[in-house]
């Protein structure tokens, strides 16, 4: 019964280990130059080399071609399909904080636009307000009886 009790569990023997302590003297094993071997790079303080370093080789961010480049005065934006204006009432205005409201356009645009596209078919006059529009929902929103406006960016 008493070999059973949870307060006296312990682990089998053998199972834990001492922790090793590094150079503390010839006694412990490893002393003097603690497991580190004599000299060398691996042998000093914040030893080897950075993570990226290949022994030598041409690293394998040099032997990659390089290709393209990133336009620093890209403009983004948000899509808007004219399906998803055909939710709003007639006469209604669409503009950036109507479509946050419903959750077609984030409520910060972090220098982003909205541009409205032509996929799917509206039958609702609107006045639709944001940044770009491609022609085919410039023609669809039109048709429906709806005006289309365009909004100056913030950049």
């Amino acid at each position: 019964m008493s070999d059973k009790m949870l307060s006296r569990l312990q682990p089998p023997k053998g199972a834990v280990k001492k922790k090793k302590r590094v150079g503390r003297g010839p006694g412990s094993g490893l002393g003097k130059t603690a497991g580190r071997g004599h000299k060398g790079q691996h042998a000093r303080a914040g030893a080897g080399p950075h993570p990226r370093f290949e022994g030598g080789q041409m690293p394998l961010q040099r032997r990659l071609p390089k290709r393209g480049f990133t336009n620093l005065f890209r403009q983004e934006y948000h899509v808007v399909n004219v399906r998803d204006l055909q939710t709003f009432s007639a006469g209604s205005i669409v503009d950036v904080e109507t479509l946050a409201q419903r959750g077609l356009a984030p409520l910060n645009l972090n220098n982003a636009g909205v541009k409205v596209l032509g996929d799917g078919e509206i039958n609702v006059a609107l006045t639709v307000r944001a940044h770009r529009f491609s022609a085919a929902a410039r023609e669809k929103i039109e048709a429906a009886g709806g005006t289309v406006e365009v909004i100056e960016s913030a950049q």
